[in-house]
């Protein structure tokens, strides 16, 4: 029994060691050279795919999400005989509430009465949500989109995922003046539209004591963009 229960602690503490290495896996690796930005590698086994097109209320413009095809493996080799059964999905993106969602490489972007189609970045990038802001059009007549993304390889592992940092994108509803608004290395922790002012308030943290973590040590920015402005210029507030 004393030897059952040896054999369970020292599972347990392996597993909390384990766990502990996992949370511990910086965000942000850093070196003399690039401050921590890395470039993602391109994965050439990928079978880019579009969803159809999305038209956003009251726009002029279609929006193509482009991503990877998703392949997934089901069953066992045991029960299937020599191989699994893969399941392809098709679809890569959710569009609700004048939003796509979604982990998509780029969109591209089509104006109704045109055959031309161009792609809103010719650079890697893992575009979690596309937004239009159809409030700030109906307000202010200025029809622009805001990204939340990854740009970087920021933790060095060769590829971009939800474990490299955050940022924060926007540009006009024809996808042109892309724009990155949020701080390089900094992450962006939440946006806000406030209708009555048009201005977009977004939150970031910066690592200052440069450990690859965000954590409690770390400086919190408050940021703002009056969107009625020609140029999106970021304000700093103070609210603390």
């Amino acid at each position: 029994m004393k030897k059952l229960y040896i054999a369970l602690l020292s599972s347990t503490v392996l597993l909390l060691a384990s766990c502990k290495q996992e949370q511990e896996k910086p965000k942000v690796i850093y070196d003399a050279t690039n401050k921590g930005k890395g470039i993602a590698k391109v994965d050439s086994t990928q079978v880019s795919i579009s969803d159809l097109p999305i038209q956003m209320e009251g726009t002029d413009y279609l929006i193509h999400p482009v991503g990877d095809l998703r392949v997934y493996e089901r069953g066992s080799k045991a029960r299937y005989g020599s191989s699994s059964v893969i399941d392809l999905s098709f679809t890569i993106s959710n569009y609700g509430e004048n939003e796509i969602t979604g982990y998509l490489q780029n969109l591209k972007f089509q104006k109704t009465d045109s055959d031309s189609i161009h792609a809103l970045t010719d650079k890697p990038a893992l575009i979690q949500t596309a937004t239009y802001l159809k409030s700030v059009s109906d307000r202010a007549k200025k029809q622009i989109m805001v990204y939340t993304m990854f740009d970087a390889d920021t933790n060095r592992d060769g590829k971009l995922d939800s474990s490299d940092i955050k940022s924060l994108y926007l540009s006009e509803i024809s996808g042109k003046r892309f724009t990155k608004v949020s701080v390089d290395l900094q992450e962006l922790i939440d946006w806000k539209l406030i209708d009555s002012k048009s201005r977009l308030y977004f939150r970031t943290v910066e690592d200052t004591n440069k450990n690859g973590q965000f954590d409690k040590n770390d400086v919190v920015h408050y940021n703002y963009i009056d969107l009625s402005n020609k140029e999106w210029e970021v304000s700093n507030y103070e609210p603390i």
